[in-house]
């Protein structure tokens, strides 16, 4: 299984980009929806719809060229085919209300942030750290999914900002996921580097008993 997941970390590697473009987005669309909430929502569904469109299709690409090695890639891709709808049926339907588009994007957030907490505990099972504190996020992803599906309007705060939150939140977990897979790539060559010194080491040792 280890064996299994340095192959997935050595080929994967190559689009880490991929996934943390898709959380930079994000992250921008959560802080302009914050920051900007008497924005009409047509011009806002414009911009939600554009970027799911091209996050979609981003993480279409990442899961069908790691086909091969990722073994839950059928999930990456379900999540970014459901992206790219969403970003599709917004762009047809460009004045939608707030609670619509509410919505929609809670949709989003729910499925994306039940695959957070998926890879997570994937990373745990790895023993890699920080995994708690992705997992954390994957499950305030879940709550504020919730909130955007039966009450976006809870505690008086608009159905936007609640948007806002919860794409920061989702951003935040697939750029540390994307770094994480980034910090990970040199992982399998450390361990032949490692390898390769203590043989030297032995063989030396070797040559040393011999000559003695």
């Amino acid at each position: 299984m280890r064996n299994q997941f340095i192959k997935t970390v050595q080929t994967s590697i190559k689009h880490w980009y991929l996934p943390l473009i898709i959380g930079v987005i994000f992250i921008a669309l959560g802080i302009y929806s914050i920051m900007s909430p008497q924005v009409s929502f047509a011009a806002l569904t414009i911009f939600f719809s554009l970027s799911f469109l091209f996050s979609g299709m981003s993480e279409v690409i990442f899961s069908i060229s790691n086909k091969d090695e990722i073994e839950n890639w059928g999930w990456s891709l379900a999540l970014g085919i459901m992206t790219a709808l969403i970003g599709l049926l917004l762009i047809m339907n460009p004045d939608i209300s707030a609670l619509t588009l509410a919505l929609y994007i809670g949709f989003i957030v729910l499925f994306r942030s039940i695959g957070a907490i998926s890879y997570s505990i994937d990373l745990r099972s790895y023993g890699i750290t920080d995994w708690g504190f992705l997992l954390t996020l994957g499950v305030l992803g879940v709550i504020f999914s919730f909130i955007l599906l039966w009450n976006p309007a809870f505690a008086g705060m608009t159905a936007v900002i609640w948007v806002g939150m919860a794409l920061i939140i989702l951003g935040l977990f697939n750029a540390m996921l994307s770094l994480k897979l980034k910090k990970l790539k040199d992982f399998p060559n450390k361990i032949s580097s490692e390898l390769k010194q203590r043989l030297r080491q032995i063989q030396s040792e070797i040559e040393d008993q011999i000559n003695s």
